[in-house]
């Protein structure tokens, strides 16, 4: 049964991809702030003589710059792989159009993710990184030979491996009385404020399962060992997912939004009813910065999630590093890490936002242009 809680969360992830973020009662103080200074920079003088087709290239270019992003990130290597075979086709912007369009070549990247070939070897990474070779040696050696076999031996490490290893880590720690770790009342209180509190779905999940019905000190040390650790890991990879999801339908929307925008406002030129023609204009630089205007508050609300998590994750490696507490010890590092990952995220969705903001001051500029 616990082997099969954790195989359910490998299977998961892509699901939990498309959960919703958190939201804020009110926008940060550095709501307001100016664009970041590479978006200002590469943004092209508004003096040219075709703002328009100057706004679509930004656009363009912004949006290869996003897939290199994503060629380059930590989602999953299936994605990145698709990301930088986009990136070299000879078609250029084209092509970057339509792999980011709905039923495109992320879309389908994503379906692909669902194989169970990828599930289990990303099941046996994840191992490898969250079980570490003091707690838990059996797990890790077995999930690293997985790694180097076949897909026939990552689908039986899944099925059976994982809990068979684990069954013999576990036996060796009841074993080795002078480092058998003791589990406080104080201990399992706070898993099961972990349960009730933690700020990810996946930390909760692991937290519960530690002190479900029948549970033993067993399971709440292995929570505290890696346990812990892999829910933060899933939910991780779970919000990589969710923002990439979002932000790559979000830039395919702007695309499409902004060449209509600039075809209505060519057609301003010479048009027989011009006055119906600029409202038309106007009305299509509209929905653009409405677009975008969205996609900022977005990403503002995505720097509320990160800077909590990274916060949270920050304030536990330091309770694990200045804990004497045995059972905190397989915590630090993969804490650490993860305030580091997250404090990443931040600094990314900071980034898009600023993007979004200038997106939503330029079409409003031409909002404004075609008014006449």
């Amino acid at each position: 049964m616990r082997r099969q809680w954790w195989v359910a969360q490998a299977a998961t992830v892509a699901l939990l991809a498309g959960g919703s973020v958190l939201a804020v009662e009110a926008a940060p103080a550095w709501a307001d702030a100016p664009a970041s200074a590479a978006t200002s920079a590469s943004a092209p003088s508004e003096q040219v003589a075709d703002p328009a087709a100057a706004l679509k290239a930004a656009a363009a270019e912004s949006a290869r710059n996003y897939v290199h992003s994503i060629a380059t990130s930590k989602l999953p290597a299936e994605l990145r792989v698709s990301a930088w075979n986009v990136l070299r086709s000879s078609r250029g912007d084209e092509a970057i159009t339509e792999w980011m369009a709905p039923g495109g070549g992320y879309a389908y990247t994503k379906q692909r993710l669902k194989d169970s070939r990828v599930q289990n070897r990303s099941f046996c990474e994840r191992v490898v990184s969250t079980h570490t070779a003091e707690f838990a040696p059996a797990v890790r050696a077995a999930a690293q030979k997985a790694l180097k076999g076949s897909d026939a031996d990552r689908a039986a490490f899944v099925k059976t491996g994982y809990a068979e290893a684990q069954k013999r880590d576990r036996a060796t720690r009841e074993a080795d009385v002078q480092h058998k770790l003791e589990v406080a009342d104080g201990d399992r209180e706070f898993v099961r404020a972990l349960a009730e509190q933690a700020l990810g779905e996946q930390v909760r999940v692991a937290a519960q399962w530690a002190l479900r019905p029948g549970a033993t000190d067993a399971d709440v040390a292995e929570f505290y060992g890696y346990g812990w650790a892999t829910g933060g890991s899933l939910d991780l990879e779970a919000y990589r997912l969710h923002v990439s999801d979002a932000e790559t339908a979000r830039r395919a929307g702007l695309s499409q939004l902004i060449a209509k925008a600039a075809a209505a406002e060519e057609a301003v030129k010479g048009a027989a009813d011009a006055a119906r023609a600029r409202a038309e204009a106007e009305a299509a630089w509209k929905a653009v910065s409405e677009h975008a205007g969205a996609a900022q508050k977005a990403w503002l609300a995505e720097q509320a999630v990160t800077a909590a998590q990274a916060e949270n994750w920050r304030n536990i490696a330091k309770a694990a590093k200045e804990s004497l507490n045995g059972l905190w010890k397989g915590i630090a590092d993969s804490a650490e890490a993860n305030q580091t990952s997250w404090a990443e995220e931040q600094a990314g969705a900071a980034e898009s936002a600023g993007f979004w903001k200038d997106m939503f001051q330029r079409a409003r500029t031409a909002e404004n242009r075609v008014k006449g």
